[in-house]
């Protein structure tokens, strides 16, 4: 009796430090525009470098301190993971572009929009190349988030590309970083690291042409650029740690905290211009995704051991 008391014990702390980590990795991607409007006066694409360069100093340190080596020495070995790796690579270069210039240019709403449709985008890929089957409550939701994505076309006259790029970048990321068997601190790194010789490389260039920004303005701008390593690592770190201890339908269900943040700041607090077309399209997309919570939940409890 007391050994299992213990156990459950032992289980509910685990479960709570999950949720910590949980609420600390999407409050931290909820508000990381104002990061990115903290260095808006730099090129987003010199941002990029550092957000690239200073996160593999910082994973280097983590994987000396969690002594994490002989897991990347296993992944450079196996062809198949480098290969996963060497596209997701370019996957997430996209999708971090894409939001530091979005973001740069008052598109916060926007890129919101792009992480609403995510999940729903994941789903029809994991459809698609996984043969993961969908159920008729995620087919309905997928065709609300279509029907949604159209409207706003169609009232705009223009579809929404910030969004659509950050869903598809970020959803194709996902589905590669599931294939390959690396875990998230030293996929983060490998993928870096590929990237460091370019970002360093386009520091240099931009040095020579007398561009560079980065010790050629203020302390402050300089110490939030090295920032961006800690503010790319920390929030996956965290989530790794939330996933290893929460079920997979209490981190979908939080996943939706940090557009919604995203979403109030770029609204409310930098006054960004929406419509009611806008609006219109995010309460369909809340729809799709209160659909598809409810049937991963239901999907869930019907699973689970009686």
């Amino acid at each position: 009796m007391t050994s299992d008391h213990t156990s459950d014990q032992d289980n509910a702390a685990e479960t709570r430090r999950g949720v910590y980590y949980g609420l600390g990795c999407y409050l931290a991607w909820g508000v990381i525009p104002v990061y990115f409007k903290a260095v808006k006066s730099v090129p987003p694409i010199e941002v990029l470098a550092h957000r690239v360069i200073w996160s593999v100093v910082f994973l280097a340190a983590l994987l000396q301190l969690k002594r994490g080596w002989p897991t990347i020495a296993a992944a450079l070995r196996n062809w198949r993971t480098m290969t996963a790796l060497g596209a997701s690579t370019i996957l997430i270069a996209c999708n971090w572009y894409t939001y530091i210039w979005a973001v740069g240019n008052n598109q916060v709403v926007e890129a919101s929009l792009g992480y609403y449709i995510n999940p729903l985008v994941s789903v029809v890929l994991g459809f698609v190349f996984l043969r993961e089957r969908m159920r008729s409550l995620q087919w309905l939701a997928v065709a609300l988030a279509a029907i949604a994505v159209t409207y706003l076309t169609v009232r705009l006259g223009k579809p929404p590309v910030i969004s659509l790029i950050l869903a598809f970048t970020f959803g194709l990321y996902g589905l590669l970083r599931k294939v390959a068997s690396v875990g998230a601190l030293a996929g983060l790194a490998i993928e870096t690291t590929m990237l460091a010789p370019i970002a360093i490389g386009f520091l240099i260039w931009r040095s020579r042409t007398g561009e560079l920004i980065f010790l050629h303005e203020t302390t402050r701008l300089d110490l939030l650029l090295a920032a961006g390593g800690v503010v790319t690592a920390v929030p996956l770190l965290w989530f790794a740690n939330a996933a290893r201890r929460l079920r997979l339908s209490t981190i979908g269900v939080m996943q939706y905290l940090a557009p919604t943040l995203q979403l109030l700041l770029g609204a409310v607090v930098y006054h960004e211009a929406t419509t009611t077309h806008h609006w219109m399209t995010f309460a369909a997309i809340w729809t799709a995704l209160i659909v598809y919570t409810v049937d991963a939940l239901a999907s869930r409890q019907s699973a689970a051991p009686r």
